[in-house]
């Protein structure tokens, strides 16, 4: 983990504001999703990239009922289920 040298007060709604020369590094643009997570005393903010429910895996995603699920998840599950499926 690096430091930055930037310090931000909490709003009274415990908002802050990344700095511009943070949001162009991480190429994060207005309205951008971040995940949050905790580790012991730190918060770390990600940017939020959609990922298979099952696998965690970025490729091939498609949209079900508002879940993303790989293709190859999506073929795994068809073979457990019994189906042929043709790749």
């Amino acid at each position: 983990m690096r430091d930055t040298g930037v310090v931000r007060r909490l709003d009274e709604l415990g908002r802050i504001t990344l700095p511009m020369e943070l949001r162009k590094s991480l190429n994060l643009t207005e309205r951008d999703s971040l995940h949050i997570f905790v580790e012991e005393d730190k918060i770390i903010l990600q940017k939020f990239s959609p990922s298979d429910i099952f696998t965690g895996s970025m490729d091939d995603l498609i949209d079900f009922h508002g879940k993303k699920v790989s293709k190859e998840s999506i073929i795994e599950m068809a073979k457990l289920a019994g189906l042929k499926v043709k790749e």
